[in-house]
């Protein structure tokens, strides 16, 4: 019989781990260079510009998490039908730009990858488990998309 591997447990927020929207790895996308994942998405939950760059310029990712809560009026409409979409995107172009990070979430195998949050029930497993766990789910699709490609070795599989 075989067990089924220990998962991996992340956190958004660690700014200290490569496998976290946190981490200082700047991604260029739409048009401008992004500190971290953190602040592209956060940004992109606005139409307004001046807003979008006001998030960027956060000196930190907690700090554009911050001013996007502060806003949340000011949401775009679609945002819950793009949410995934935009986190996907800022994932890929973290691992295509900084191969680190590609290694580190290629050296994952085929464990499972679970967001903590205990208060997030979207993007983590929430407190009892049940959560939706968004976030797990796109790296561990991004995960496959990397290893689909030409070149690319698949990394451990403990």
């Amino acid at each position: 019989m075989n067990a089924r591997p220990e998962p991996v447990r992340l956190s958004m927020s660690d700014a200290e781990s490569p496998l976290a929207t946190f981490s200082r790895h700047a991604v260029e996308l739409d048009g401008a260079c992004w500190p971290s994942v953190e602040h592209y998405v956060q940004a992109m939950r606005f139409a307004d510009p001046a807003l979008r760059e006001q998030v960027r310029k956060a000196p930190h990712p907690a700090d554009a998490r911050r001013i996007a809560r502060a806003n949340r009026r000011r949401v775009r409409a679609d945002w819950r039908r793009i949410e995934e979409t935009v986190m996907t995107r800022g994932w890929w172009v973290k691992c295509r730009t900084h191969p680190e990070v590609a290694e580190a979430l290629l050296a994952t195998g085929d464990r499972p990858l679970v967001e903590t949050s205990q208060y997030d029930y979207h993007w983590g497993c929430g407190r009892d488990g049940r959560g939706h766990n968004a976030y797990g789910r796109i790296l561990m699709a991004v995960r496959e998309r990397l290893r689909a490609e030409p070149g690319t070795t698949a990394g451990s599989t403990d």
